[in-house]
C-alpha cells in the first residue's frame, strides 16, 4: 500500500499549496515552504516575507529547530522612542494598545529562513515551490470571514499608510468578506525572489526597499545583510502513553500501550516551548482529562515564570525569555508530514504589521519592536542586536516505532495551553488527534481564568475567583493544527490530521 503524506494549516489555500507539492514528490520541507508563501497571499495579517519564525523538522536522524525569528537592530537611530506611532485594535470590546510605524520593524528572517530550509531539506526547485503563491496574488484570492475577521481587528494597522489603504480599502471601507484582493506587486516579488535567491533579500533591490520603508526607523541595510538563521537543539522530553487508548480505530489498536514517547520543542532563547514542557511536567491529572487539574497546572507554571523562578520541570535549557521580552502576537502555523514520514511543524508571524507596505513589493513590515510584551520600560526599551524570544512553539513528538507527530498553534500567549491541552489528551490519554484539537480548552494567565463551555463550570469558577466562561469555541484559545503518522500494531502506516475550526484550520491528505 502507497504510504501516505498530509498537510494541516490555516487556511484552504495555504494546504492546497502544499498538498500539491507533496504530490508532485515534494519533501515535508518542500510543502511547508510553497505552504508559507501561500499564507503571506492569503493570511497576509498574519504572515509576511518581513516577519519571521521557527522550523521543527524531522528527517529520518534528530529532529533539529531552525530560529528564523526577528533580530533586533545592532543600534538605535537616535532615541529609541522615535518613529513609534500608538494604535488601538478592537478586539470585539475589549481594546489593546500596540506601536506601529518605522520604529516599531526589526530585523526580518523569514525569507532566509526558508531558504536555508530548502538548502538542506528540499527537493523541488524554489521557483516550483512558489509557483502557487505567485499565482495567487496575481489573481486574487476572496477573503475568507476569518482573514476578514482578523483585518477588522487591526483595521487601524491596514489604513495607517497611503499604500496599505490603496491595498487593503475600497471606496474607503476596509475590504470584506467575500471581496478579491488582488496584489500583482506581491506575485512579482515572489516570483523574482524565487528565481534569483534569497540574495534579493539580504543584499539585493528588496533589501534596499525595506530599509526605504523604514525611513526614521531603526533597521538598515547592514541589519539585513548581516542576520543568520539559527539552527538550535530542540528541547526534548520523554512523553510517556499513561492510558489506553479510547476508541482509536474502533477501540482495538493498542499500539501505543507501553510506548515512550519524545516531544520535541522551540528551545531557548524563546520560552514557548519550555512552558508547554513545563505544563505537561506540572499536570496533575487522572487517567482522563481533568480541565480543573490542567488549569491549576498552568497557573502555577504561569505563577512561578512571572516571579523569574522555575517552573516545576524547568531546568536552564528550558527557561526562554522573561514574560516582558516575549514576542507573542498574530501568528499562523503549518504541519506537514510526508509519505516517506518526514515532518515539519513551522509557525510564523508578522506581529501586527507595521502599516507601511515595502514599496513595488506588496507586503507589510513587522512591527515586532511595538510588542506591548517587548516594552515593560516603556517605548524603544529593546535591547540592540538581540534574537527576541517567542511563544510561538512548533513541536514535533516521536516514538519508538516510527510514528510521528507534528504539531503547533498561533493565539499569542495562548499558544502554551492550547499546545499543552492537546498533547496531553491525544499522548497521555489516547483521544483521537481531531477530538483532542476540537476539544473545549481553558486558559490561564496572571490568575485570571478563561474556558470554553465544557460541562459544568462550577468546580473551575470556585478555583478561580477571576474567570470568564465563554459562550462558545473561540480563535482567543488559539489554533492548533496537526498531522500524524500512526504505525499500526500490524505494521500498517496512516496519516490522520485535523485543522483547528477556530482559526479556519484544515487537513489535507495526499
Amino acid at each position: 500500500m502507497k504510504e501516505q503524506g498530509g498537510i494541516a494549516a490555516g487556511h484552504t489555500l495555504t494546504a492546497q499549496a502544499g498538498a500539491e507539492i507533496l504530490a508532485d514528490g515534494g519533501t515535508a520541507v518542500d510543502a511547508a515552504i510553497a505552504a508559507m508563501f501561500t499564507a503571506c497571499v492569503c493570511e497576509p495579517v498574519l504572515a509576511s516575507p518581513a516577519g519571521g519564525g521557527f522550523a521543527l523538522v524531522s528527517d529520518g536522524g534528530a529532529p533539529a529547530c531552525l530560529d528564523f525569528f526577528v533580530h533586533t537592530p545592532k543600534r538605535a537611530n537616535g532615541k529609541r522612542h522615535d518613529g513609534l506611532n500608538a494604535v488601538e485594535a478592537d478586539f470585539g470590546g475589549v481594546t489593546q494598545g500596540f506601536h506601529i510605524g518605522p520604529g516599531s520593524v526589526a530585523t526580518p528572517g523569514f525569507l532566509p529562513g526558508l531558504f536555508t530550509l530548502h538548502a538542506r531539506y528540499g527537493t523541488l526547485p524554489m521557483v516550483r515551490l512558489a509557483e502557487f503563491a505567485v499565482a495567487l496574488a496575481k489573481e486574487g484570492v476572496t477573503i475568507s470571514p476569518f482573514q476578514a475577521k482578523l483585518a477588522t481587528i487591526v483595521e487601524p494597522i491596514l489604513v495607517a499608510t497611503p499604500e496599505a489603504r490603496a491595498l487593503n480599502t475600497r471606496d474607503g471601507a476596509l475590504l470584506d468578506a467575500g471581496d478579491r484582493i488582488v496584489n500583482p506587486p506581491l506575485s512579482d516579488a515572489l516570483d523574482a525572489i524565487a528565481r534569483e535567491g534569497v540574495r534579493l533579500a539580504k543584499d539585493g533591490e528588496i533589501a534596499h526597499l525595506m530599509v526605504e520603508a523604514v525611513d526614521g526607523g531603526h533597521l538598515t541595510f547592514e541589519d539585513i545583510s548581516a542576520y543568520e538563521p539559527v539552527w538550535r537543539e530542540p528541547l526534548t522530553r520523554p512523553m510517556p502513553v499513561q492510558a489506553s487508548p479510547t476508541e482509536r480505530s474502533g477501540g482495538d489498536d493498542r499500539s501505543a500501550v507501553g510506548q515512550t514517547r519524545k516531544l520535541y520543542t522551540n528551545p531557548a532563547p524563546s520560552a514557548g516551548g519550555g512552558l508547554i514542557a513545563a505544563v505537561l511536567a506540572s499536570y496533575q491529572g487522572s487517567d482522563r482529562y481533568d480541565p480543573l487539574a490542567f488549569a491549576k497546572a498552568l497557573d502555577a507554571v504561569d505563577r512561578r515564570w512571572r516571579d523569574l523562578g522555575k517552573p516545576q520541570g524547568f531546568d536552564d535549557r528550558m527557561m526562554g525569555g522573561k514574560p516582558a521580552s516575549v514576542a507573542s502576537r498574530g501568528t499562523t502555523h503549518v504541519s506537514v508530514v510526508d509519505r516517506n514520514g518526514r515532518a515539519v511543524a513551522i509557525t510564523v508571524s508578522n506581529g501586527e504589521g507595521n502599516g507601511a507596505i515595502v514599496l513595488g513589493c506588496g507586503f507589510m513590515l513587522n512591527n515586532m519592536l511595538g510588542e506591548d510584551d517587548l516594552l515593560a520600560d516603556g517605548p524603544g526599551s529593546w535591547q540592540p542586536d538581540q534574537r527576541l524570544s517567542s511563544m510561538m512553539a512548533p513541536t514535533l513528538v516521536g516514538d519508538d516505532k516510527g510514528g510521528l507527530l507534528a504539531l503547533g498553534s498561533g493565539g499569542s500567549n495562548r499558544i502554551r495551553s492550547a499546545m499543552a491541552q492537546v498533547l496531553l489528551r491525544w499522548g497521555a490519554h489516547g483521544e483521537p488527534l481531531e477530538d483532542a484539537i476540537r476539544a473545549p480548552r481553558v486558559h490561564v494567565e496572571e490568575g485570571c481564568l478563561d474556558a470554553e463551555p465544557d460541562g459544568d463550570p462550577e468546580p473551575l469558577q470556585r478555583a478561580f475567583e477571576d474567570h470568564r466562561i465563554w459562550d462558545e469555541p473561540s480563535m482567543f484559545f488559539g489554533g492548533a493544527h496537526g498531522v500524524e503518522r500512526r504505525v499500526n500494531a500490524d505494521g500498517r502506516i496512516s496519516v490522520e490530521g485535523a485543522g483547528d475550526e477556530r482559526r479556519d484550520g484544515v487537513f489535507v491528505r495526499v
